[in-house]
């Protein structure tokens, strides 16, 4: 009962009776009485007595449900043809009907058996069994279908009736069909369109933007294909009106059935169901479509309005960290080019927050339904911009002022030092005279005019002009400068005084005394402080750690200099002592150099104080502009000067020095091989204002650039003092080690030279250190001989020579050809670019070429190419052919 309860109640439709309607035992034609009852016919059917109760009952109950209510409410007409049957089928037939028929009856028609036995038995039944029918309605008996006509007009009977109405059953089915399709299509969408209206107006708008999309492309996607079912509904809805209508079409003397009328009507209803449908569907669906899109454009709106937040508060931050205004007329370019940076940086971020507020601007004046959300966002926006501009021109404000401040301050002391300067190059002598007394007043005279260039006459004034950025660091800069500027003209008035009398007449000669020297503006060079050892560890890197202890130098040993000269000239002759002295000398002053280098210089770029003044190709570039420095001055200092201060009482250990750190000497190669990059470093930022404070605390007279010199210099000055002794000890004991030691710097000075010869090779593919040791380099003229060449080639390559480079190596012979360009206008440098290169394995050379003895032949693979190299003099090409001799020796044992 449950299940029976729950089922759907649906009428019946002909789709579910298909099979029955199609057997014709009962049919709907559409003829109406003269009322307009609806008239039923039960045409002539063999086997209507076997027909089963439910498809009887169904068949009658579907065709009792076709016209409308108002028709049905007349009742209907039944007409029973069973003039080829007999009595017992009439009989069963009124029985069937009186029993099952659902609708209301107005009258029933049965037309006879014509035959005359059983239209006999028909007269006689119906009188006998009227009463057992049980109809309420009268039951009339024609005999013929002429007297079924004074009953009904024959344009509402089939032609089976002797009626004019045309009438297909398989049509009629077909529409019937397709109208209640149409219906349950009709439903079907519109049950579609407002399931999918309760989920919209149910969906929660997403918070991102991704979400959002997504909904919005599904939520569009799902009403394209909801449109496209109702375009399909409405088309099938026309076709079947045009189909139902299709006889008045066909012939404009047929007119439509009231069945077929009421068809047309139906299908009418249902497409003016589906048009309002549609329109109530549109109207809903703007609105939802239109929300849509304003959450779209709100999350949008809101995701880049975090963005440009975000970027606006780092700007913000960034400004409020700046707060430096400057010590000095540099620093506060340098602070402007810095606010002036961060000014075009904020450009873009503030363009965007501009035009990110115009737009939640035009969303509001668009009636964007979430108003309450955007106005302050656009607020907050427009005020950062707002406080980012105003903060933007305090800064350029205060900024200008200190540069003003700086420029002022600055011109005072140029000014202060100007005057210094006069007073103190006015000659004593020349102003012991009326006449010079007087021109050096004029002198004054002039330059106190000069005073107001400075505008710090109103120290007061000075002060209130400035208040809002006078830190207390700048306020005592300038108080010191006003001090000075009080100290300076005070020294002015003094000299006048003394000059306005030496001006006037003289009644006797005065005999000039020369006076103390004015301080002079320059500060006196400090003495270097005894250095202690710097640092380095293993990795080359730099310290600016000291030690405690200082080491013994020349300063710390003035005490027993005598001593120590006396020890020499015990020990050896006069003129070695010279030269040991020298060597002694020298390499301490060497050492304090390369201290006050790494100290003055390469440290101060490590302090906070001097950072600013930097310029910006030098930062993280200490190491190209100083190189291995610092591993230098570790092995003089910690080593190799205690070892030759050890040679003042034993000077023979003086060549064992060298002969012991021939291997510590080879760090000078490293360095020589930097010095390119170092140069060109320097030339782009050696004019610095950091480099000139440096030299300027050091008191250096020389920049930079000459001390960096010192190392390239110092090796080559340990080969010219090694001569020296060497020339003293001549045949005496001792000088094979001098001549040893002097052969060990002179090829540490090739080594170092070749190095910086090969680094300059440019167009070698490989790489040059898998070549070996660099054994020899040089310049040399070259004619080649290639036996594959064409003839015309092969002889002009014979027969003219080329100027190449050679570079040897225990793997390879390079060919390179020189070249030499100028640098930013400094001195040419030279560079080696790349021809052609000789495996060692496969060469041969042949010492004397043609007589000439400065050339020799090197061929390749067999003599297939064959250089002929001609050297500038017979040792250069001996020492040549013995040193490739050497490799080509080496190679041949190694193969053994």
């Amino acid at each position: 009962t449950d299940e029976i309860m729950q089922q759907e109640i649906r009428p019946l439709v002909a789709v579910d009776i298909i099979e029955q309607l199609h057997r014709q035992f009962a049919i709907l034609s559409g003829g109406r009485g003269k009322d307009g009852a609806p008239i039923i016919t039960f045409p002539e059917f063999a086997g209507f007595s076997e027909i089963p109760d439910d498809d009887f009952l169904n068949v009658v109950t579907y065709l009792t449900s076709i016209p409308s209510l108002e028709a049905a409410s007349i009742g209907f007409i039944i007409i029973i043809d069973r003039r080829r049957d007999k009595w017992s089928a009439v009989k069963a037939s009124l029985t069937r009907i009186a029993g099952a028929f659902p609708g209301n009856l107005q009258l029933v028609f049965v037309l006879r058996p014509s035959r005359f036995i059983q239209r006999a038995i028909a007269d006689i039944g119906i009188k006998l069994y009227r009463d057992d029918f049980k109809m309420k309605v009268p039951i009339i008996m024609l005999n013929s279908v002429s007297d079924l006509h004074g009953y009904i007009d024959k344009s509402q009977l089939t032609r089976e009736l002797g009626g004019t109405l045309e009438y297909g059953h398989s049509q009629w089915i077909h529409h019937r069909t397709a109208i209640e399709n149409f219906a349950m299509t009709v439903k079907t969408t519109a049950q579609m369109l407002q399931s999918f209206g309760t989920d919209l107006a149910e969906t929660e708008l997403p918070n991102d933007v991704q979400c959002t999309e997504e909904l919005l492309s599904s939520h569009t996607e799902h009403h394209s294909k909801l449109k496209d079912e109702l375009k399909l509904a409405v088309k099938q809805g026309a076709t079947l009106l045009t189909c139902i209508r299709e006889p008045v079409t066909r012939s404009a003397n047929s007119k439509l059935s009231p069945d077929e009328l009421e068809n047309v009507a139906t299908v009418e209803r249902l497409l003016a169901q589906l048009d309002e449908t549609e329109k109530a569907f549109d109207q809903f669906w703007t609105k939802h479509h239109l929300k849509l899109e304003q959450c779209l454009q709100l999350r949008h709106f809101e995701h880049d309005f975090r963005e440009v937040k975000l970027t606006l508060d780092n700007l913000m931050e960034t400004q409020a960290g700046f707060t430096d205004i400057g010590d000095s007329v540099t620093r506060v370019e340098n602070l402007l080019k810095e606010q002036k940076h961060l000014e075009e940086k904020g450009q873009e971020p503030l363009e965007k927050a501009q035009s990110l507020a115009l737009h939640g601007e035009q969303l509001i004046q668009n009636n964007h339904y979430a108003v309450d959300s955007i106005r302050p966002k656009c607020v907050e926006l427009r005020r950062i911009c707002d406080d980012f501009t105003n903060e933007t021109k305090k800064k350029y404000d205060i900024l200008g002022k200190s540069l003003e401040l700086h420029k002022q301050l600055d011109k005072a002391s140029q000014w202060c030092e100007a005057g210094i300067y006069l007073l103190a190059s006015q000659a004593v002598d020349k102003c012991q005279s009326q006449e010079g007394a007087e021109t050096a007043l004029v002198e004054i005279e002039k330059f106190l005019v000069t005073a107001k260039e400075h505008q710090l006459s109103n120290p007061k004034e000075f002060y209130n002009q400035f208040d809002m950025i006078l830190t207390p660091e700048i306020k005592a800069n300038a108080q010191r400068i006003v001090q000075k500027l009080e100290d300076v003209q005070e020294m002015f008035d003094k000299r006048q005084v003394s000059l306005k009398k030496l001006a006037a007449k003289q009644t006797r000669p005065v005999q000039p005394v020369a006076p103390h020297p004015e301080s002079s503006p320059k500060r006196a060079s400090p003495k270097i402080t005894r250095p202690a050892a710097v640092v380095y560890s293993d990795k080359n890197t730099w310290g600016n750690t000291f030690c405690g202890a200082p080491r013994k130098g020349p300063a710390a040993q003035n005490g027993n200099h005598a001593l120590v000269q006396g020890l020499i000239e015990k020990c050896i002759s006069k003129s070695q002592g010279h030269i040991i002295n020298e060597l002694i000398e020298t390499e301490r002053v060497y050492v304090e150099e390369l201290q006050s280098i790494i100290e003055g210089y390469a440290s101060e770029m490590d302090n906070p104080n001097l950072v600013h003044l930097i310029p910006s190709a030098l930062q993280n570039k200490k190491e190209i502009l100083f190189g291995n420095l610092p591993e230098i001055y570790y092995f003089h200092n910690r080593i190799f000067l205690k070892e030759i201060e050890n040679c003042i009482e034993n000077p023979e250990l003086l060549a064992r020095c060298f002969l012991k750190r021939k291997e510590d000497l080879q760090i000078y190669e490293k360095y020589c091989q930097n010095k390119p990059r170092s140069e060109a470093l320097w030339r782009q930022c050696g004019d610095s204002i950091f480099f000139q404070e440096c030299q300027r605390k050091l008191d250096h007279k020389l920049s930079l650039d000459a001390y960096l010199l010192k190392p390239v210099q110092r090796i080559t000055k340990y080969q010219l003092l090694l001569k020296e002794m060497l020339k003293c000890s001549k045949n005496s004991e001792g000088t094979a080690e001098l001549e040893e030691a002097l052969a060990t710097v002179l090829d540490i000075i090739k080594s170092v030279n070749d190095s910086m010869h090969q680094i300059a090779i440019t167009g070698y593919e490989g790489d040059v250190s898998e070549l070996g040791k660099l054994l020899m380099q040089g310049s040399f003229n070259v004619w080649t001989d290639h036996k594959k060449g064409h003839n015309k080639v092969k002889d002009l390559a014979r027969f003219k020579p080329m100027q190449r480079h050679l570079f040897l190596y225990t793997k390879m012979l390079l060919f390179c050809k020189k070249r030499e360009e100028n640098t930013d206008g400094h001195e040419k440098t030279a560079s080696y670019s790349f021809k052609n290169s000789l495996k060692m394995s496969t060469v041969g050379i042949t010492e004397n070429v043609k007589g000439d003895n400065k050339k020799f032949e090197i061929w390749y693979n067999g003599r297939e190419e064959v250089y002929i190299i001609q050297a500038s003099s017979v040792e250069l090409k001996n020492t040549w052919i013995s040193e490739i001799r050497k490799v080509l020796t080496g190679q041949l044992e190694a193969c053994r």
